[in-house]
This record gives C-alpha cells, sequence and structure tokens, in this order.
C-alpha cells in the first residue's frame, strides 16, 4: 500500500475525531455512537501510525482491509456531520449501527493481519499490545435498539403485530413519545424515502417503508390511547380534533395544503422551521393561516349541544407539557394493544463523491425471511379516483377528461435492504424547504415511478402498471369550469387513518386545491346541498335521480364539496339507494360514494354508515357501471386496514371473483385492483382462493387483455399460502409465469420471480415444473438486468435450484 494512502486514512481518523467539538452532535442518542466508533478508532491509530514506515505497507491484504475502514470512516463521518434535530433517528440508529459495525470489523481484520504477518512489526504492535487491543474492539457493546427496530420490523413484515414492550422502548430510547416528535420522525422519513426513490434505490425505499410503518404504528397507538382518555364523558369527532394537538380544535385553521389544524399548534410547527403540512407531508406554498369558519361552527355546535367546554390552546399549549403527557402512551398501551400488524410509511442531497450503500442483513439471523417473504405491496398502486364516472368524451353531462399520476412502489418481499449515505444532507435544508416535487397543490402524488393516465370522465391511475421514467404532475383539468363553488377546507382525519398503514403507503393521497371560498360561497353551497339531501329522502323516484345526479357531479370537482356533502347528512342517504330499484338512482348513488371516498374521513363515514353490505349488493346486482364502481368504492374503503377485513368477511370477495370472470374489461381491473389490496390481509388470501379467482387471474394474464401486471401481482400474494401455490399449479398458471419472467414488463417480471420463488421453494414437483418450463436462461436473464427486487428473486430462485442439485448428487 502506497504511504500516501496511509497518510489519508490517518487524517481521516483525526477529521472524525473533530467530529465531537461540532454542536449538531450534542444529542445523547448521536453522542452515544459517535462514541463507539470513536473509541475503536483511537484503538486502531496507534497501529496505523506504526504501520506507515513499515514493509508492511505494502501487503495486499492490508491494502483490501484499509480500503475498507477507510470507506465506513466516510460514511460515518458524513452521518454525523449531517445529522441534525429533525433527522429521522430511526433511520440514523440502523445505519450508525452497520456502519459502525463494518468499521468494528475491519479494524479487527487489521490487527489480525498483523498478529499473523511475517513482516517486521511495527514498534507498537507487539504480540501483548496487539491482543490486548483485539479483545477491546472486541467487547465494544451493540447496542439493543437496532435489534428491536428490526425485530418490529420484522414482525409487520411476517404479519404479525408489533410488540407493544418493543414499540415503547424504541420509544423511550428515541425520544418519540409526544405526538410532534412522532410527526417530525414521519416527515423525515418520506423525505428519505423521496430521496431514494429519486435515486432509483428500490431496495432502500421499501425497507424505509417498513420505517415508516413502524412509527406510523406508535402514532396510532398514540393517537388512539390521547383520544381514550379524552376528559369529556362524549367521545369527540376525530375531525374536531387538531392532528398535532389531538386536542378540540378552538381556533382552526387552514393551511396551504389544505389541511386544518388549531393555530397556536400550527403557527409554532412553522415558527420550528418546518414548512411541511404535517399530516400530507407537502411543502407549503406560503405560510398564511386561513380561518376555517365551517369547522368552527360546526365544533361550537358539538360543543353547545354536548354541554362541552372549550379550554383555550394558549393556556394548554406547551411542547414540553405535550411531551410529558405522552411520556407513558406506549406502556399505557401495553395492556390493550390494539396496533395493526400491517401499519406500513431524511434527509438528503447526495454527496459530491458517490458512497456506495450498506446493506443491514437481516437474513443473517433470519435466514427463512429471504426466501419466504411475501410481496403483499402495490406493485404499482391503484390511486384513488377523482372522477369515476363511466361517460365518453361526447357525454351529456360535461365530457371533462382529467389526467392523474401514479406511484409505482416496488412490493416489500424481503429483508435485504441497503441504507444508503448518499439519500442523507443537512435535515435543516431538506425539511424547511419541503419535498422536492412539483409546487401545484395535487402534484404532490407524483413520485418518483408515476405513469400517467387518461379515462374517460374520469381520473384513474391503473393499479399495476409499469411506471414511466419520468415524473409527471398531476393536473386536474376540466373544459368547462364546475357550477359549483369551493367550500371548505378538508376535514381531518379520524385517529384511525391519520397516518397510512403498509398498504395504505402506496395510495397517493388526493390533494385539492387548497383554495377557500368565502363564507357566503359556504353558506351557498350548504345550502343547495341540504336541499338536494331532503329530495334525496323524497318517494319521487324523479327527484332522488335528479337529486343523486348532482350529488354525484359536486362531489367529483374538489374535496371541499366531499366535505360539505358529508357535512350535510348526504352519506347515509347514498347508502340507502344502493338498495334502489331504479337503475340511474343506484348508479348514481355509488358513483357519488365513490367519489366522496376520495377523503379519507369519508372513507370512514361510508364504512361506519353500513355501506359495505349495500356495496356488495350492487356489486352482485347492479349494472355494469354500478357494480365497476362498487368494485371501486370498495377498494378505496378498504385503504383503511380495518375495512380489509370488514369486506372480507362480509361477502364481498366471491361477487369481487365474478366480476373479475364474466366483468367488463373496465370492471375486471376494478375488481382486481380490489382483490389486490384485500389480498394483504393474510384471512382474505384464502377466500380469495376458494372463491376461484386464481382461474381467472391466469386467464387474465393473455397479453390481449393488458392485465398481466395486475394478474400477476394478485398472484403473487396468493403464492404465500398453501392453498394459492396448489390452485396456481392446478390451473396451469406456472408455464405462464414463466413466460412473464421472459417476456413481461419490469414490474410483471418482478411478480412473476417472486411467485415462482414461493411455488419452488415449497414444493418440489412445483420446483420440476419450473425447470422443465425452460425457466433458467430468463432467470438468468433476470437476475443480471431487472429491477433490484426482481434480481433478488431471480438470484434467490436459481440458487436454490443449484442447491437443490448439490443435494441430488450427494
Amino acid at each position: 500500500m502506497e504511504i500516501s494512502l496511509l497518510k489519508v486514512l490517518l487524517n481521516k481518523i483525526s477529521s472524525f475525531f473533530e467530529i465531537s467539538s461540532l454542536e449538531n452532535i450534542n444529542s445523547s442518542l448521536v453522542l452515544k455512537y459517535y462514541r463507539k466508533a470513536e473509541d475503536i478508532l483511537k484503538i486502531l491509530k496507534p497501529f496505523v501510525n506504526g504501520i506507515v514506515d513499515s514493509e508492511i505497507a505494502s501487503d495486499e491484504l492490508f491494502h483490501m482491509a484499509f480500503a475498507g475502514l477507510s470507506d465506513s470512516i466516510d460514511q460515518l463521518t458524513e452521518l454525523f456531520e449531517t445529522w441534525e434535530p429533525f433527522s429521522s433517528k430511526v433511520y440514523f440508529i440502523l445505519l450508525a449501527q452497520s456502519l459502525i459495525a463494518k468499521v468494528q470489523s475491519c479494524s479487527l481484520e487489521v490487527l489480525e493481519l498483523l498478529v499473523s504477518s511475517d513482516c517486521p512489526h511495527p514498534a507498537e504492535a507487539s504480540l501483548t499490545s496487539l491482543e490486548h487491543s483485539m479483545l477491546k474492539i472486541k467487547s465494544t457493546d451493540y447496542e439493543l435498539l437496532p435489534v428491536l427496530i428490526r425485530k418490529a420490523i420484522q414482525d409487520q413484515v411476517e404479519g404479525s403485530r408489533a410488540s407493544s414492550d418493543n414499540m415503547t422502548k424504541v420509544a423511550d430510547c428515541l425520544s418519540l413519545k409526544s405526538n410532534q416528535e412522532l410527526l417530525i420522525e414521519l416527515v423525515a422519513l418520506e423525505k428519505l424515502k423521496e430521496n431514494a426513490e429519486q435515486m432509483e434505490k428500490s431496495e432502500e425505499v421499501e425497507y424505509i417503508e417498513h420505517m415508516i410503518a413502524l412509527v406510523a404504528n406508535m402514532h396510532e397507538s398514540l393517537v388512539m390511547m390521547k383520544h381514550s382518555e379524552s376528559c369529556t364523558s362524549v367521545p369527540i369527532p376525530p375531525d374536531f380534533c387538531c392532528p398535532l394537538s389531538l386536542e378540540l380544535m378552538r381556533d382552526p385553521v387552514i393551511v396551504s395544503s389544505g389541511q386544518t389544524y388549531e393555530r397556536v399548534f400550527i403557527r409554532n410547527w412553522i415558527d420550528l422551521g418546518l414548512n411541511v403540512c404535517p399530516k400530507t407531508r407537502q411543502t407549503l406554498a406560503h405560510t398564511n393561516l386561513i380561518p376555517n369558519y365551517t369547522v368552527k361552527a360546526l365544533i361550537a355546535s358539538w360543543c353547545e349541544s354536548n354541554n362541552v367546554k372549550l379550554s383555550d390552546p394558549v393556556n394548554t399549549f406547551s411542547l414540553e407539557s405535550c411531551a410529558l403527557r405522552d411520556n407513558n402512551i406506549f406502556s399505557h398501551s401495553r395492556a390493550n394493544n390494539s396496533t395493526s400488524p400491517d401499519s406500513t410509511r431524511s434527509f438528503g442531497s447526495p454527496r459530491k463523491n458517490s458512497i456506495s450503500s450498506l446493506a443491514i442483513q437481516l437474513e443473517t439471523s433470519h435466514p427463512h425471511l429471504h426466501s419466504s417473504s411475501e410481496g403483499e405491496s402495490l406493485a404499482g398502486s391503484e390511486s384513488n379516483r377523482l372522477d369515476v364516472e363511466r361517460m365518453s368524451l361526447e357525454s351529456s353531462e360535461d365530457g371533462r377528461t382529467a389526467n392523474l399520476g401514479k406511484r409505482s412502489v416496488d412490493p416489500v418481499s424481503h429483508f435485504s435492504m441497503p441504507l444508503s449515505m448518499s439519500c442523507l444532507s443537512s435535515a435543516h435544508e431538506d425539511i424547511h424547504h419541503g419535498h422536492n416535487r412539483t409546487t401545484s397543490a395535487p402534484s404532490m402524488l407524483s413520485d418518483s415511478n408515476p405513469t400517467h393516465a387518461t379515462t374517460e370522465d374520469r381520473n384513474e391511475t391503473s393499479s399495476f402498471d409499469c411506471a414511466a421514467d419520468t415524473p409527471v404532475e398531476v393536473v386536474v383539468s376540466d373544459s368547462t369550469p364546475p357550477t359549483y363553488t369551493k367550500a371548505v377546507g378538508k376535514r381531518l382525519t379520524p385517529p384511525s387513518s391519520m397516518w397510512r398503514r403498509s398498504s395504505e403507503t402506496f395510495v397517493p393521497r388526493i390533494v385539492s386545491s387548497p383554495a377557500v371560498g368565502s363564507r357566503a360561497d359556504i353558506a351557498e353551497v350548504e345550502e343547495q346541498v341540504k336541499k338536494l339531501v331532503e329530495n334525496l329522502k323524497s318517494t319521487s323516484i324523479e327527484l332522488q335521480r335528479e337529486a343523486s345526479a348532482e350529488l354525484r357531479l359536486l362531489a367529483k370537482h374538489n374535496m371541499d364539496n366531499r366535505i360539505v356533502i358529508a357535512s350535510c347528512g348526504a352519506i347515509n342517504m347514498l347508502v340507502d339507494l344502493l338498495r334502489s330499484a331504479d337503475q340511474q338512482v343506484q348508479e348514481n348513488a355509488v358513483t357519488a360514494l365513490l367519489n366522496l371516498s376520495i377523503n379519507d374521513n369519508n372513507k370512514s363515514a361510508i364504512a361506519n354508515a353500513n355501506a359495505i353490505e349495500p356495496l356488495i349488493h350492487v356489486l352482485e346486482t347492479g349494472s355494469a357501471e354500478a357494480k365497476e364502481n362498487s368494485a371501486a368504492t370498495l377498494f378505496s374503503l378498504s385503504v383503511i386496514e380495518d375495512n380489509k377485513i370488514k369486506i372480507g368477511s362480509s361477502g364481498a370477495i366471491q361477487p369481487l371473483v365474478d366480476l373479475l370472470g364474466s366483468g367488463t374489461p373496465r370492471g375486471k381491473k376494478d375488481a382486481a385492483t380490489a382483490l389486490f389490496n384485500l389480498s394483504i390481509h393474510p384471512e382474505n388470501k384464502i377466500r380469495i382462493v376458494q372463491a376461484g379467482a386464481v382461474k381467472y387471474l391466469i386467464d387474465l394474464m393473455d397479453p390481449a387483455v393488458g392485465m398481466v401486471d395486475k394478474a400477476v401481482a394478485v398472484l403473487s400474494n396468493l403464492s404465500t399460502i398453501h392453498e394459492g401455490r396448489v390452485a396456481i399449479g392446478q390451473e396451469q398458471g406456472i408455464p405462464i409465469l414463466v413466460e412473464v419472467v421472459e417476456l413481461g414488463s419490469a414490474r410483471g417480471k418482478e411478480n412473476a420471480a417472486a411467485a415462482l420463488l414461493q411455488l419452488c421453494t415449497n414444493s418440489g414437483r412445483h420446483c420440476n415444473m419450473v425447470l422443465q418450463e425452460g425457466a433458467v436462461p430468463p432467470l438468468v436473464a433476470l437476475s443480471q438486468s431487472g429491477t433490484p427486487r426482481a434480481r433478488e428473486k431471480a438470484q434467490a430462485l436459481l440458487s436454490y435450484f443449484r442447491s437443490q442439485r448439490n443435494a441430488g448428487r450427494n
């Protein structure tokens, strides 16, 4: 090794020691990990100094060990230098621990080489001192926290509940015990994910999504506990609670993202320099706070009706007191853990010199995860629709068209996830300036791999389509401006859906224009909607048709109208009309509900109005259009985790499968999308298989049908259970899956390889069938040129084939 290179390494070590003087690592959490790395390097440095003048410096083995050490020190240095108070703590811990482990390993390797080297040792490197130093480095304590985090993530991916004990310990160690701290962590992780997507690091995106899911799970537990501890005798409607304070709002205001918050809390959030909406993580176009008079009036009316006195938020506001009130939130929840197992959800400008990713390999201790994990996240998620009406451009209504961008997210399927330094940077720059998305309000839906779809009189994102190479701004355009004015700002999301879980992470939020109408406009729209709701109650079919059609169109145009319609009690009436004997009334009602369900609060309201069974009734008896929109509405409702269970247990799966087999092309797509989302829940998989879906899914893998990616994504999920694998084999699905691996889209190949991996590793007969179909050549090609997840699956399958062949020889 050249002496100059060793001197560079020594300079890097010295520079690393200087980091301790930086103010940004004063945090006890960060300082703890810095000290661990510092202790190892302090032990090693004297030996490196001694090697500089010795002949050992030219040894190739030392060259390799020092190269690895130098790379790890570079990454650790950047990690600590870029740490900011608003950086992601979860991401930091996992990356720091893995880098420190690499520094420890490289340092031990250097000392072991010194012990075994025949060259003269430096004076500092006596055998006794070497052995003593190796012992000290080996005795470096490993933190339990990264293990707890990985275990919690593993539990979520495997479909079991994340341990409340683990969540409590993680929250305590990371000081993620208050609502605001958890929200900041979610914002930070979302930014990390966005940066990883921009750099096309799909494996890292998946792992960050697991981290988001864990933190979202913790946040949900806190929210539910806060609401259960409410001092009021009457449950407070979630819409009336501020997402930041979790308290009843006294002075609700709307920010530029369209969300409503308590003024004092959102003002404090902005004053901290956080220029991101806490709920949507959308960059705030401006920091103006617009009073939400409608929500304020609704809260006042509710308080008066229920004899609840509003407290002054100024008197109760304190970030410290918030943290204290929430300190024991997870310990309280241990006895009553209602967290979902499927709860799914940083900073970075790239470093000038590219730094390679460092993998955190959980499969070292859990080797079974590599081959048995499920591909249960959306391979390319179906978006909520802004307009779902099936009408041609020549329609008599208004012939509008619109475009909607789509996110395409690699399915979560394994734990070999790299955490890369290349998506870290100053937290101040990233959170304070927000996400690097387009500036229009709806454009937050853009992702690293969105695609652009135009449909007839509705905005739709096909669920598993291949992603385009470049982002597309989401634009909602109408050839004719709507005749309805925008009303109030968006209502708040209830605790159960405030932060999305695993499957929901991949469903883009629909963000309407944040513009807010005047109080006169609000009153006008509310009066109009109230009259329409009264007409829905009429016994006149003609009035019901007209009123439901107007509500359908009104719900189509913007989020504000959807809020007003729901607040005026239209949802229950529309649900009742799902059983109408009049076909047009039924179609209008189900389409209006679908448009209303774009709003997260309305999803819950529709489900709470017992809409699932009437929707199933429409699915079984309605017109072709009504069936399509019913399936789409069930998909929209299934974004909420609890609804997946309700929908699956209510008998929806069989009519969805029937629609998959005999519906219109659009109906089949809607059914496939709904079944995919439902198949994420373990109990629904067997129901889908028993309903006969596998046969239809295999039929739909004909390229001429245009549904290959959708069908193979569902089959990939079903292949994770025994009954699904048996059905795929019986229905001759293996040859078609092999064909998709060879000729399909990038996403199709990925899911087909995942399904084949499940089939082969769980059945020798299926493995032989796959080999007989000539799967090896396309798998070899895929292992070299596919997406990261596709390569991983193909390599695992080829490795399995080799191991089986070697076992046969023995």
